[in-house]
């Protein structure tokens, strides 16, 4: 092909997709708005068959295999390996939380403090501390009520990463006998 050996054409496939997985991994996050059009197509595992098959094909072909032999029993691993990184690698990395300290659902009813103030029909940030330390998340307000600065909150719900607050009043009991 073109003049060069079938082990060259595989070497040059597994450097150029080897290359291509690995700055994709570093750039990814430039490049997901491409990938959000076709939502079943992922460039990490495309970009990792081709590396594979480029692989196994390069070490295949140094066999007695045939052509044919190589081309299928590489698409094969390659195939595997893929269906492996996706299921044991990407997916749960996708379903992970940011840390590993705290969920949303967590954050639920625990106490903060607005350390930005929160505007009527705005965002503005909270403050939460807890055990496992402390987190700062954006924040508006659960009755579209602006909340000032300093205020203790309530944190009643987390809806796409934000956390909707109330100004908590503290109820006071008299329990005598």
């Amino acid at each position: 092909m073109f003049g060069l050996s079938v082990q060259t054409v595989y070497l040059y496939g597994l450097i150029i997709c080897g290359s291509l997985t690995f700055l994709y991994i570093l750039f990814s996050d430039l490049l997901d708005g491409l990938s959000e059009a076709i939502p079943f197509f992922n460039p990490t595992l495309l970009f990792s068959f081709l590396t594979f098959f480029s692989a196994s094909g390069y070490l295949f072909a140094y066999t007695s295999l045939q052509n044919y032999w190589i081309i299928s029993i590489s698409a094969l691993i390659a195939l595997l390996l893929v269906i492996l990184l996706n299921v044991f690698v990407l997916i749960p990395l996708s379903s992970a939380e940011e840390s590993l300290a705290f969920t949303e659902d967590s954050l639920k009813g625990r106490l903060g403090t607005i350390i930005t103030s929160v505007p009527a029909d705005g965002y503005g940030e909270v403050f939460i501390e807890g055990v496992s330390g402390t987190i700062s998340k954006p924040a508006a307000s659960f009755k579209n009520t602006a909340i000032p600065l300093g205020s203790k909150v309530l944190v009643v719900d987390i809806q796409r990463g934000n956390a909707l607050v109330v100004i908590y009043e503290e109820v006071m009991t008299n329990h005598s006998l």
